[in-house]
This record gives structure tokens, sequence and C-alpha cells, in this order.
């Protein structure tokens, strides 16, 4: 039985959507970080090696990282749906978008968090250089959702799944007031709109509101 070990507020919501758009069958177990430290709690880290958020587990197998569980669950539970295939005009596009999100979109994001919680000065050359990236990102993804409705295209796909983390709910821990950017405003409604993305939140984190403005 395919398992989603949610963390709450954390980036394994983006599991439990993808199993919500696929509709496929799957066992949510949820835990509360740790109060104190806001940090998962010892039987969350125990499930994996590495002990961050997402894990899922499939019968022995226990796999983490977003990007690989994505994969995982798409190939072998979900016939392929989501994914773009090699043949298809658009797959550079998704490629970019998805491993854009984790690669850059998210250090990019959690640049001031981590300045912050270092004691670096927000003035320094080296802040300033980390914090162009985040902009720079930002500026990004509002250029190409003025090109498209989705990341890959015209069609909503895995790659609108891993890019909304650093666009909704990081933005809780690394604060970005996204009004100067209307075409995502936009997108981020339309996947409001959506029944499995409804579904998903109240399932992973009931008491959170979507972070979509």
């Amino acid at each position: 039985m395919l398992t989603v070990h949610h963390l709450g507020i954390s980036q394994s919501d983006r599991i439990v959507w993808l199993c919500e758009e696929l509709e496929i069958p799957y066992e949510l177990v949820r835990y509360d970080r740790d109060p104190v430290t806001r940090l998962a709690p010892a039987e969350y880290k125990a499930i994996h090696p590495f002990g961050t958020a997402p894990v899922i587990t499939d019968g022995d197998l226990v796999l983490g990282e977003s990007g690989a569980i994505i994969e995982y669950i798409i190939a072998r539970h979900g016939g392929g749906r989501l994914a773009v295939t090699p043949d298809q005009a658009n797959y550079p596009d998704y490629l970019f978008w998805f491993h854009f999100a984790n690669a850059s979109m998210m250090p990019a994001g959690m640049t001031g968090l981590i300045l912050n919680m270092l004691g670096g000065g927000s003035d320094s050359t080296v802040a300033k250089s980390l914090t162009a990236r985040g902009d720079r990102a930002f500026a990004m993804v509002e250029h190409r959702l003025g090109e498209a409705a989705y990341f890959a295209g015209d069609a909503f796909t895995a790659a609108d799944i891993i890019m909304l983390f650093p666009l909704t709910t990081m933005r809780l821990f690394a604060p970005r007031d996204i009004s100067p950017y209307p075409n995502l405003l936009a997108y981020l409604q339309r996947i409001g709109a959506r029944p499995a993305y409804q579904r998903a939140m109240h399932k992973a984190d009931p008491d959170l509101p979507p972070q979509l403005t």
C-alpha cells in the first residue's frame, strides 16, 4: 500500500496533492511539528535516513525527495499521467520547471530565512546577491505565466505540483509580497479552484488557509 508520510506545513503536501490529482489509493499518515523547535518530530525523522519531508513508503520501499517521489508515483501508480514525454514539444519546458522548483527556486526563497537565522546582515554584498536570486526567480515565474497557463504549457502537469510550494506555503517561512505579480496571482487562483488541490489541502493541513494571495 502506498503511504504518504506528511509532515504538517511542509513540502510533503505536494505528494498528497499528486495522489488526489491522479485519484489513486493511498494512506495518509500525518505528523505534527515539534511544538518547541517547529521541526519534524523524532518519529518522522526515523522513517528515512535523511529525516526530512516528504517521505513515502510502498511495501518495503522507503523513498524521500519530492522529485523522486513524484516521478515514482506517476510511473508506478499513475500510468504516466501528469508527466510530459520526450516526444512532446513542451518536454524541455516541463523538465526545466520540474527541476527548477527544488534546485533553484527553493534555495533562493530560503536565503532570507537562513541569513536571519545566522545573523547575517542584509546589506552585505553576499546577502544582496543571494536576495537578487529570489527576485529573479519570481520574475521568471511571472514571465512564464504570462506566456502559458501552466508551467509546462497549456495543460496542468507535475511541474505545477512541484512548483507550487515555493510560491505558496514556503512564504510562511520566507515572507514575500506577491502583489506585484498579476500573472502569478491569476495562476494561483486557477490552482486553488482545482477540486483535487482543495481535497489535498483539507487532508494535509486542514487548519492552514491556502497561501494563494
